[in-house]
């Protein structure tokens, strides 16, 4: 069992969600149910599965706790794309973001192929 405050990667992902909330507060009133919600329910459930995983017994469960993690990421990494496209998010914004998140998924794969290699 970790302490997941200390993971390095939990803290960066719990950084990139407030930054996810502080970015979709200029998103327009009319996404409040669409992608505003969708972004921010991926972005805190990327740490939250972090957190989760670190309370597993198993090192199987924290991987799949990981992949879960990841999935979070993948899927927020596409909602990021369509706001783009769809003029809402800032091309910035957007490439200032995917940077940020990519280095969580890098951290994300670095820490299951770790735990993997150890079990």
């Amino acid at each position: 069992m970790h302490n997941f405050k200390e993971l390095k990667v939990w803290q960066k992902a719990v950084d990139f969600a407030v930054k996810i909330y502080s970015v979709t507060k200029s998103f327009p009133n009319e996404e409040k149910f669409g992608l505003i919600s969708q972004m921010r329910r991926a972005g805190v459930s990327i740490p939250s599965n972090i957190a989760e995983g670190c309370a597993k017994t198993s090192s199987k469960s924290f991987v799949n706790s990981l992949e879960i993690s990841l999935g979070e990421s993948f899927e927020l990494e596409t909602q990021m794309i369509i706001s783009e496209r769809v003029g809402i998010l800032d091309s910035e914004s957007a490439r200032e973001m995917e940077k940020d998140l990519i280095e969580v998924q890098r951290m994300i794969v670095g820490l299951k192929t770790s735990i993997e290699a150890k079990s």
